[in-house]
């Protein structure tokens, strides 16, 4: 006769348990492999802020209806140890990911990147009007920080503000980036271009470098083409020589908030510091954002004995040695072209 062994039953105890595990895993498996919620229809933009908390994350996602449980979200950024370093920026999801696809990308960064070009010759203010436009920063903000004195002795800038020094160039920004660190950017490529060898040459010329990017500024504003860079230059080392007021006027327009038209002679007498027909030498600091190529023209200017130049209207100059020369180019390509 055989006998055929059965397990003993389950203690009600125990049942109870297994019963609660299998239905506490089929409900993580399903938060953690099910897409979001069905009013999750289309993709879905969310900013996350430096600094900011997983209990805050959490929030954020699940009133955007990307995620269902904000338990859930934190309970599996706690198992992978990684609560503490989800990147800030901006994120789009998309209807049907699963948590553990939020999860990841938070992890890994992959956010919205915004590729900004900052024009060469633009100004702070144009700067931070731009990045503003863009929805990346707060303009005024950012231009506290560009007169921050703590920022210009970090930077060892001379000045009074970091304008010159928020180098023109490509950048690749995210939103929720700090405009401390947007302004970090832009210096840091500048202390690129302006390395030791340019601050030897300006040294060479017994020039600072707040002087040099001051210039490299002006060539900034006045040239139009790169062939023209060293021979601007050179009138206005020729000029700061011979002490003679640089009778740039860019740097009247700088002084001047938001003008557009053609300057009058009631703004060439505007009392302004950085009005160089009225004060000699150079302005108090640079008027705009110079280029590497209104740079090295600074560093390196034309050998001329040029005093004077008038633009041709063609995005050109006619450069002359003597008043009287320059007078004449007045003539012929502003006077008679008004008339």
């Amino acid at each position: 006769m055989s006998t055929t062994l059965s397990s003993p039953p389950l203690p009600p105890r125990a049942l109870v348990l297994c019963l609660c595990l299998l239905v506490g895993g089929g409900a993580l498996w399903y938060v953690l492999s099910g897409p979001a919620p069905a009013t999750h229809e289309a993709t879905r933009a969310v900013v996350i802020r430096p600094q900011t908390r997983a209990f805050d994350i959490a929030r954020t996602l699940k009133e955007a209806h990307v995620i269902r449980s904000r338990f859930a979200f934190l309970a599996v950024a706690v198992a992978r140890g990684t609560q503490r370093r989800l990147l800030a920026g901006e994120y789009e999801f998309a209807p049907g990911l699963t948590l553990l696809e939020v999860v990841r990308r938070l992890e890994q960064g992959k956010g919205l990147v915004h590729q900004v070009t900052i024009p060469e010759g633009f100004a702070a203010r144009q700067i931070a009007e731009m990045l503003q436009a863009r929805g990346l920063i707060d303009q005024e903000r950012f231009m506290g920080l560009v007169r921050d004195r703590r920022l210009l002795a970090q930077y060892r800038v001379d000045g009074t503000s970091l304008e010159g020094y928020l180098f023109p160039d490509t950048y690749r920004l995210v939103k929720g980036l700090s405009e401390e660190a947007m302004i970090g950017r832009m210096v840091q490529r500048f202390t690129e271009i302006f390395g030791p060898a340019e601050r030897a040459r300006a040294s060479a010329l017994k020039m600072s470098v707040a002087e040099v990017v001051t210039i490299a500024s002006l060539i900034e504003r006045e040239a139009m083409v790169d062939e023209e860079r060293p021979l601007i230059s050179s009138v206005f080392h020729n000029r700061l020589r011979l002490g003679m007021p640089l009778q740039s006027d860019p740097t009247v327009l700088y002084s001047l908030s938001r003008f557009s038209g053609k300057l009058t002679k009631a703004n060439l007498q505007a009392p302004s510091p950085y009005n160089t027909y009225l004060h000699r030498g150079l302005p108090p600091g640079p008027i705009a954002s110079p280029g590497r190529a209104s740079i090295i023209a600074a560093l390196y200017p034309a050998s001329s004995r040029y005093l004077y130049f008038v633009s041709k209207n063609d995005g050109t100059h006619a450069f002359s040695n003597t008043l009287r020369e320059h007078d004449a180019m007045v003539r012929r390509y502003q006077i008679r072209r008004v008339g």
